[in-house]
């Protein structure tokens, strides 16, 4: 009974499960979800990256994969970066300039020192000392009229010779005195300029005019010195004062030794700069401490352009001058009568066609370019001028201090350092021909001082400064003003 009952439970249990599995209306049931296995999870992975090969998966890629898989293709292959530097940029506007006429001067000419009625010692100084023979267009014209004892107001070009023009008539007339000069009487002249390299420049070449003439004492002072150091130099006597605006004011107010009992010349060098630097004020107070003095005097105004500024200074300064402009005769000459005429005829209203002169081998560049590129633009116009090209001076100026320090120390790394003067077949020459050197109101004078007489004794250099007022109200000077 028992044994019988076993084989009919076990035959009836499939069918047991069959009919449980029918749904009462007949129909098929549904297949029951099994749970995945891992082999599953492995299978349907093969399988899917089967079908990746040739369709794109179904089912989105998570973003950490992505990332592994970016990686991965990236250290396979070389690392490229496409810079947007020289995409969208700006367009670059029109300027809309002043017509001018560039004049060229005729720097030099035939006509020799020892035409002049100068003192031997100084014409031989003039040729041995400072190697110089014959005279330039300006100091021909102004020479005769300054020993004259005439003021003038002389227009040439920057680095035509116009601190010879003056201080070769200046040496001659303080000479010639008949009561030889002592140290002790004080400046017989003021010479103003606006810098204090102008500064140490003008007193380097009267030191040098006056070596046959040791009794006459040139002195300078400048910003970046010690006062206290000036203040005994002016008790021991000065007898040509050579000085920048603003500290020449200082010790008007400030030192009691200070006068001008025996000022016999004032020369106002670089006038346009000294009023572009907004001196104005401070010349006003040099004139009228002078006119307490002593009025009557030889008064000397020189400057590279003629702007109203200078017209009004020379109105306030000068009696009855003399006026050379090196740069107008040549424009007259060249000038053919017909379109003087023309001229003349047109309406007053038309604006006047401005002219300028420039040193002939002084070359300026002028380039509109985005904010970006400046960077870019500047390194290659550098490479191209000074490192592919010998014997090559370059100023470049900038608005502040900060930039020059910031060009300065990138430009050394970048262009005048690196890795390529290490690889074979790069000469030295190259890299040395690259020097930068820097300029600005931040250093301490004895710095300046240095890195200017070292930018002037070099053939080649790349020099970054400023051109703006300094701190100590003194400008920065342009080298090339000389």
């Amino acid at each position: 009974m028992a044994a019988g009952a076993g084989p009919r439970g076990i035959g009836a249990q499939p069918g047991a499960l069959k009919r449980k599995l029918q749904s009462p209306h007949g129909n098929p049931p549904e297949k029951r979800q099994r749970k995945p296995s891992l082999n599953t999870f492995r299978k349907g992975a093969t399988e899917a990256d089967r079908r990746g090969k040739g369709n794109p998966p179904q089912k989105p890629v998570p973003k950490k994969q992505l990332t592994d898989n970016r990686n991965e293709s990236q250290k396979s292959r070389p690392f490229i970066k496409t810079s947007s530097l020289f995409k969208n940029n700006p367009d670059i506007p029109e300027i809309h300039r002043k017509a001018v006429q560039q004049v060229q001067e005729n720097v030099f000419t035939t006509d020799s020192f020892s035409q002049l009625d100068l003192h031997p010692h100084l014409i031989s100084t003039i040729n041995t000392v400072l190697n110089i023979s014959s005279m330039t267009s300006v100091q021909k014209q102004t020479i005769p009229v300054l020993l004259q004892g005439r003021d003038a107001l002389v227009r040439s070009q920057t680095g035509s010779g116009k601190t010879l023009a003056y201080g070769i008539p200046l040496v001659q007339s303080l000479q010639g005195m008949e009561s030889k000069i002592q140290r002790s009487d004080g400046p017989y002249a003021l010479i103003l300029v606006p810098t204090r390299e102008l500064a140490l420049q003008s007193f380097d070449t009267m030191q040098k005019l006056l070596k046959p003439f040791t009794w006459i004492v040139p002195g300078v002072l400048m910003g970046g010195e010690k006062r206290k150091s000036e203040k005994a130099r002016l008790r021991k006597g000065i007898n040509i004062l050579i000085s920048t605006p603003g500290r020449l004011v200082d010790h008007i107010k400030s030192t009691e030794c200070i006068h001008f009992h025996h000022t016999q010349w004032l020369i106002i060098d670089e006038a346009d700069r000294i009023l572009d630097l907004g001196f104005e004020k401070d010349v006003a107070v040099i004139l009228n401490t002078l006119n307490a003095h002593r009025e009557t005097r030889q008064n000397v105004l020189l400057s590279a352009t003629l702007t109203e500024g200078v017209t009004r200074l020379a109105d306030i300064s000068l009696n009855d001058p003399v006026s050379i402009s090196i740069a107008d005769e040549i424009q007259k000459v060249l000038k053919p009568a017909s379109q003087k005429d023309r001229e003349a005829s047109s309406s007053s209203n038309c604006t006047e066609q401005e002219n300028f002169a420039v040193p002939e081998k002084l070359k300026q560049y002028f380039v509109m370019v985005p904010s970006k590129l400046r960077l870019v633009t500047l390194a290659a116009f550098i490479l191209g001028k000074c490192k592919f090209e010998k014997h090559h001076k370059m100023i470049i100026f900038f608005s502040s201090c900060e930039q020059v320090e910031f060009y300065y120390d990138l430009l050394v790394k970048v262009l005048a350092g690196g890795p390529e003067l290490e690889q074979p077949g790069h000469s030295s020459p190259s890299s040395v021909s690259l020097r930068f050197l820097r300029l600005h109101g931040d250093m301490e004078q004895e710095e300046r001082t240095e890195v200017f007489q070292e930018f002037l004794k070099s053939k080649t250099g790349v020099l970054l400064c400023t051109c703006f007022r300094d701190e100590d109200g003194e400008g920065v000077n342009q080298p090339d003003e000389r």
